[in-house]
């Protein structure tokens, strides 16, 4: 039962993603297509709320799940690197119509199809293993 808060988070997660309609297909398309702020703002609130949550981390000290600082390591400033994985991760959720999270909600819904995906994604994972050390970091 130690993982279970882990599973109640995940179910939550999976609510929210779907009561706010961020694994629909058709919400993606119009963002893709700039017809609707729908995910844009589903987005831009994820991203502040990102931000006021590494405030409090960094501002209270405050510690991981095992009771490890939580260290925010400084980011190489290279423009290339986030081009090319900003561009590959795009165009795989373009052209699936959901980015991680969303395919396991999606799954959760028994769409059968997105098993397709979700293999690709870690198929995606295994050649970046493969291939981390010769690509630019």
């Amino acid at each position: 039962m130690k993982g279970f808060k882990f599973i109640l988070t995940g179910i939550l997660f999976g609510v929210v993603m779907s009561k706010s309609e961020a694994i629909s297909w058709y919400r993606i398309q119009e963002m893709f297509r700039f017809q609707a702020f729908h995910m844009y703002g589903i987005i831009g609130t994820a991203v502040v709320l990102g931000v006021i949550a590494v405030y409090l981390i960094k501002k209270y000290n405050l510690r991981d799940y095992q009771g490890n600082p939580i260290i925010f390591t400084p980011k190489e400033k290279s423009v290339t690197r986030y081009l090319l994985g900003g561009i590959l991760f795009g165009l795989g959720w373009a052209l699936v119509g959901a980015c991680p999270g969303p395919l396991f909600v999606n799954l959760g819904y028994a769409y059968w199809p997105v098993l397709l995906a979700i293999l690709g994604a870690v198929a995606g994972t295994f050649v970046y293993g493969v291939l981390q050390d010769k690509l630019p970091h």
